[in-house]
């Protein structure tokens, strides 16, 4: 028997459950992990609420980070054994593997040995974030030494993860955030530019902090308005990379700037990495080697105890964070 956090209804936080369940053995290719530790996500809170992409089926299970320790393997599973501390790649289907557990059981390919100097809470807040950010940076936007992106919802754990990367290749980051309120952080996590969109002229300050060759690549979690002064700032032939849609306001489509400019607009979601094996692996290797050499840090914004879930994914909602939220179990 385990404890498991689980959702009978559509809602806010409030409808989250710990309840005790069995839970059965690793299938064959699966791994079961004793949970030691999970990052919480905003995919979560809308998969509680109905909004998701993914469809929960009732009593849901929930999350998508987890690290912990190997428990068992199922069948044809090679290179884990209990004792192996581990964390795992987010599952294409939290309703099929959902994380938030003290026993949970994974497919062993997106099971990951962390290096071990990474403690069970950081290790949760690795996968999501960073595997986001560089499938739209590196994989697809090609971002390399000398350019300039542009990070909106920067101070996100998925901005946060942007900027590292950004600096481990030598681009350089811009972040934007909505007010100056978290400007010093921003800088200090490593942005070489900060803008607070609610304040300032965003598309006078990209223009002035690029230059005339322009923001090459916009990382965009936002939409609405933006849209506008963003692609007017973008050299010709840049990349906008769309992964959220944050705004309530409609997004314009940019007609003038995308003709003129010859830019790309696409969007993206972590999936696209984690459903093709070489992109994953891929991927995983950059990762690891910038956690191996400490260009890549996870930043955690507050860590919660597993009971007091309901308060964690308040603290999500909330919008108030800098960098990720975590849940010990």
């Amino acid at each position: 028997m385990a404890r498991v956090v689980r959702f009978h209804r559509h809602g806010g936080p409030e409808v989250l459950q710990i309840e005790t369940v069995e839970v059965a053995p690793p299938a064959r290719a699966e791994v079961q992990i004793r949970v030691k530790a999970l990052g919480l996500n905003r995919a979560e809170a809308l998969l509680r609420r109905g909004t998701y992409i993914e469809t929960a089926t009732f009593p849901s299970g929930l999350g998508l980070e987890a690290a912990g320790i190997v428990t068992s393997v199922g069948e044809d599973v090679a290179g884990f054994a209990p004792g192996d501390a581990v964390s795992i790649v987010p599952p294409l289907s939290m309703v099929r593997w959902p994380a938030y557990a003290e026993l949970a059981n994974f497919p062993a390919e997106i099971v990951v040995k962390h290096p071990p100097e990474l403690g069970f809470e950081t290790a949760a807040a690795v996968w999501m974030q960073y595997l986001t950010a560089y499938g739209a940076l590196v994989d697809i936007a090609g971002l390399g030494r000398g350019d300039v992106v542009a990070i909106t919802a920067a101070s996100s754990s998925v901005g946060l993860a942007a900027i590292q990367i950004a600096n481990r290749i030598g681009a350089t980051p811009i972040a934007l955030t909505r007010t100056s309120a978290k400007r010093r952080a921003l800088r200090d996590a490593g942005a070489a530019h900060v803008i607070a969109s609610d304040e300032e002229d965003i598309g006078a300050r990209l223009a002035a902090i690029a230059g005339s060759n322009g923001v090459r690549v916009v990382f965009d979690a936002v939409g609405g308005p933006a849209f506008e002064p963003l692609t007017a700032a973008m050299s010709t032939g840049g990349i906008l990379i769309e992964y959220g849609g944050l705004s309530p306001e409609p997004t314009p489509f940019p007609l003038f700037n995308v003709l003129t400019k010859s830019l790309i607009m696409r969007g993206y979601l972590v999936h696209e990495i984690i459903r093709d094996p070489v992109r994953l692996a891929r991927a995983k290797s950059f990762i690891l080697e910038g956690l191996a050499d400490g260009a890549l840090k996870p930043i955690i914004a507050r860590t919660f105890r597993f009971e007091e879930i309901v308060a964690a994914h308040r603290f999500l909602e909330s919008n108030t964070q800098f960098g990720k939220i975590v849940v010990t179990v």
